[in-house]
């Protein structure tokens, strides 16, 4: 039993023994077979690595070798270019230089021809010069030669020979000498007053143009230079309003801020700058409004004439003046008289006229009142028919004016007798504030007539409601009654206007004829 249990026990011992064993001998097996798997996994990783680092290696190496292909292609494409255009510069260099240097040796063969001619001829001339030279000698030989023998001949000498033949001379001719100097001093005379006439003539047109031109042309200032354009309007329709309802003329130049208006018409140009300056205030300018500015500023000229007329009695001193009458005086502020301001030249009158009645003994008052009314026709000679004189006498009737204003009136440019010492001093004063340096110019009141004589014309045909004469009478706008005349007529109208014009007007150049014709709707909504 003891050794059975010995037994056993030696066999349990064994059995764990061999357990332990067999265990260790596993475990360690496996542990061995493990870290080999570990290795043989990393060596494989590790190859794997080596081989995509070589590959990768290999690509960054072919990469790199074909950007460096790629660069030495660019390189050489750019060197190329670069040698292509250095060659064509070079080339281009070598034409001009060989052009500069053709030319230039054509300027040399020019220059050695005009040597070889200036040589040539410096060689004739030197011949010629020669030549010359011995005639010369020759006949200062012959002349010596010949007045030795007419010496021997006359038996004087050559200087008594002169003073004879200088006395006989005298003798002869001294009539006719006297006759040929008066002659030729009569002839100076007349040449220096020529001349003199000239130089006046001349000084006298040259200082009339610069007077004209401000007799002719007002300037309205603007605020800026984009309301010019406000001012043209969309294709030009506001300046056209503004010339058809004005009838002045708008020159937009490049003078800044500035806009030019041309007519013959002060009144016209009045209106047409205070509507100017009212729109450029307002801001609104289209066709509608620039008619009603228009109108707006007619009235206030009106306005002004008045004040104009108030002034000018005032300044004067001649009281009691009829409302007409005094309103006449202020319109004689917008007409001229061969260049000289109407009214202006009446105010001279007066106190001219006054001056003289003082020193005279005469009533000075009355001298004053005839001075300032002599010319009170040329505020109506334009829009009704007669002449300034008749005019102006019928006003002095109608107002019931003194008899001898009237006849002073229409005595002062001498048409009928003076009846009285005043009508006489104030024919004076009128002549000596006309004469005044400066004063008048004929050609302007000539320019003026017929200016006015052309828009008179074309006032003169059935269905014209208004014609203004522009461009200095090289053009007039006819504005015809649309009622009246249709597009057919209008064109048969333009022709009898310029045939009228032919026959009854001189004139320079040609004259363009405008038929306007414009039919308007309004209405109102409410």
């Amino acid at each position: 039993m003891i050794n059975i249990i010995i037994g056993l026990i030696i066999g349990l011992v064994l059995g764990v023994s061999i357990t332990f064993f067999v265990t260790k001998h596993i475990m360690t097996s496996n542990f061995e077979k493990g870290i080999s798997e570990e290795q043989i996994k990393l060596a494989e990783d590790t190859k794997k690595a080596k081989e995509d680092e070589e590959k990768r290696l290999a690509e960054l190496a072919k990469e790199a070798e074909n950007r460096k292909r790629e660069l030495l292609l660019q390189a050489k494409e750019e060197i190329t270019k670069a040698r292509v255009e250095l060659e064509h510069d070079v080339r281009e260099k070598k034409q001009e230089l060989a052009r500069d240097r053709s030319k230039l040796e054509q300027k040399e063969d020019n220059i050695d021809r005009m040597m070889a001619n200036a040589e040539s001829k410096q060689a004739a001339l030197d011949k010629k010069l020669q030549d010359v030279a011995l005639l010369e000698q020759k006949t200062k030989e012959i002349e010596a030669r010949k007045e030795s023998e007419l010496e021997k001949i006359s038996g004087l000498s050559i200087a008594e020979a002169r003073t004879l033949v200088l006395e006989a001379a005298e003798r002869e001719y001294s009539h006719d000498m006297a006759t040929m100097l008066k002659q030729m001093e009569e002839k100076t005379k007349q040449e220096a007053d020529k001349i003199a006439q000239d130089i006046i003539v001349t000084s006298i047109q040259r200082y009339a143009s610069d007077y004209v031109s401000e007799a002719t042309v007002s300037v309205v200032n603007l605020p800026n230079d984009e309301m010019k354009g406000r001012i043209i309007g969309r294709e030009g329709r506001n300046i056209r309003a503004i010339e058809t309802i004005t009838g002045v003329d708008l020159i937009i130049d490049d003078t800044p801020e500035a806009v030019i208006l041309s007519s013959f018409d002060p009144i016209r140009r009045e209106i047409a700058r205070l509507t100017i300056e009212k729109l450029v205030v307002d801001g609104r300018i289209h066709p509608a409004r620039i008619e009603e500015m228009a109108n707006k500023a007619r009235k206030e000229l009106n306005q002004t004439i008045k004040q104009e007329g108030e002034r000018a009695a005032y300044e004067t001193g001649v009281m009691n003046l009829h409302p007409e009458i005094i309103k006449l005086l202020g319109k004689l502020k917008y007409r001229t008289s061969f260049g000289q301001n109407v009214l202006q030249h009446s105010i001279e009158v007066c106190h001219i006229a006054g001056m003289m009645a003082g020193e005279l003994g005469l009533d000075v008052t009355f001298a004053k009142r005839a001075g300032l009314l002599h010319d009170i026709g040329k505020a109506v000679d334009f829009e009704q028919e007669g002449t300034h004189i008749e005019l102006g006498a019928d006003i002095a009737k109608k107002y019931h004016e003194n008899p001898d204003i009237i006849n002073a009136i229409e005595a002062h440019h001498g048409d009928v007798e003076a009846k009285t010492a005043v009508a006489v001093l104030v024919a004076a004063a009128d002549a000596i504030s006309a004469a005044r340096p400066g004063a008048r110019r004929e050609n302007l009141e000539t320019y003026i007539k017929r200016i006015q004589k052309l828009e008179e014309i074309a006032m003169s045909f059935e269905g014209v409601e208004k014609s203004y004469a522009i461009q200095a009478g090289r053009e007039i706008r006819v504005i015809v009654s649309p009622e009246k005349v249709n597009d057919d007529d209008m064109i048969l109208k333009a022709r009898q206007i310029c045939k009228k014009i032919e026959d009854e007007l001189d004139y320079p150049g040609q004259i363009k004829v405008n038929i306007i014709r414009e039919t308007r709707a309004t209405d109102v909504a409410k």
